[in-house]
């Protein structure tokens, strides 16, 4: 506490000092342009594959799947800012990724147990 008063009387401003760019850990407009753009073009492409059809069955699946998994990865560099180039990066996206794993983790065996419980119950 004593280190950020200190800092915080040497600032001549009466704001604290901060040794990380703003724009590094918020990104710019030009960042937020290029996800919307991957966005809206990793939307496009599977909407076009599922409304033609001239794929077989499986191979639609696996596209859907595929531009949805790169299109998770647009939102979470582009919007969430996660990246390992930094040490506050890093630990954000160990964070998020916890907490997806936690998640994950509870909804999956919720819907698990109920559904051991109903089979259960109709035997």
């Amino acid at each position: 506490m004593a280190l950020h008063d200190a800092k915080l009387a040497s600032n001549t401003d009466g704001h604290a000092s901060s040794t990380h760019n703003s724009d590094d850990v918020h990104g710019d407009v030009k960042s937020y342009v290029i996800g919307f753009i991957l966005s809206v073009v990793l939307t496009a492409i599977p909407f076009t594959l599922v409304m033609n059809g001239d794929l077989s069955k499986v191979t639609t699946i696996w596209s859907l799947v595929t531009l949805g998994l790169v299109q998770i990865w647009v939102h979470l560099k582009y919007f969430l800012h996660l990246n390992f180039v930094t040490e506050e990066g890093r630990a954000n996206t160990f964070s998020f990724l916890f907490s997806a794993l936690i998640i994950f983790m509870v909804v999956g065996l919720s819907v698990w147990i109920i559904y051991e419980s109903n089979a259960m119950m109709m035997y």
